[in-house]
């Protein structure tokens, strides 16, 4: 993943343009018919149950818009949650809390999701060594915020784009003439431009799993779209020679299966792509 500098200024950048995007040169409605000198208070009510997320991005969001805002939290992140539950207050002028509404809400609802998926997902896994990881199947410009659900919900984030990993799949070892040419290549490439990056390998087979495993270096190998019993004898014939991941057919029936058949890490896009958002509202009171 990509340091914590980084992230933060990924926040930023995402905070920056849900603002350009949803107000503009200005939120018309409010400035309408709300004084600027006018000041309210609002709350986070909760109309649905799961895990709580984006609390404290609602309070970056609130700090971009006016830094004046007051937000008194009582329901941190991670947290379950159930309807009627108050998540914060927040006060100050009104038309900046009016300005923030709609990205807090969207991003909060959103994050809560992915969040109480991911504690789900987390508890299939209890009682084995696996972890759940994310992927790069997010929304696009709200990497950031869906990445750190997945961890508010329990969850590990894989890498956070195409730069801070190598992960060489499919398509890249069949352009770069096979797996070994591909690893070859990788490793050279990363020397000459002096960058220590973590290399992943996907196996479609066993066969494959015993040429990357012939080349030196490989961090961690994707055992993409095996079946169990294959899974199994993949497992073992990696051993601790590097890191597993299983990866493709993962869902609520089948994780648990694929832990059990010893793998360090499964990856599941479905964390993100795959959510309804939790229902949630910003009510003056």
């Amino acid at each position: 993943m990509i340091s914590e500098a980084q992230f933060e200024n990924e926040l930023q950048i995402l905070i920056k343009n849900a603002i350009r995007e949803d107000v503009g040169p200005g939120d018309y409605s409010s400035l309408a018919c709300i004084p600027a000198i006018a000041t309210g208070k609002a709350k986070l009510l909760v109309k649905d149950e799961g895990i709580i997320a984006g609390v404290t991005f609602a309070k970056m969001v609130f700090e971009y818009v006016d830094p004046n805002l007051q937000i008194e939290i009582f329901i941190e992140d991670g947290t379950p949650v159930k309807k009627g539950d108050i998540v914060f207050h927040v006060s100050g002028r009104s038309q900046s809390i009016l300005k923030s509404e709609r990205v807090v809400l969207n991003s909060m609802q959103r994050m809560s999701a992915i969040a109480t998926k991911t504690k789900e997902y987390v508890k299939f896994l209890e009682g084995t060594n696996t972890k759940i990881l994310d992927t790069r199947k997010t929304t696009p410009g709200f990497r950031a915020c869906e990445k750190w659900a997945v961890k508010i919900g329990g969850g590990e984030n894989h890498r956070f784009a195409l730069y801070d990993m190598i992960m060489l799949k499919d398509n890249h070892n069949d352009f770069a003439g096979g797996i070994t040419l591909a690893i070859a290549k990788t490793k050279a490439y990363l020397k000459e431009n002096n960058l220590d990056l973590k290399i992943i390998v996907e196996a479609r087979n066993l066969e494959e799993i015993k040429e990357i495993l012939e080349s030196e270096g490989v961090y961690r190998i994707l055992i993409d779209n095996f079946n169990y019993e294959d899974t199994k004898k993949a497992v073992v014939l990696i051993g601790n020679k590097c890191l597993t991941e299983s990866s493709g057919n993962i869902n609520e029936e089948t994780i648990r299966h694929y832990a059990e058949c010893g793998v360090d890490y499964i990856s599941s896009g479905a964390l993100t792509h795959s959510v309804y958002n939790m229902d949630l509202s910003l009510k003056a009171i």
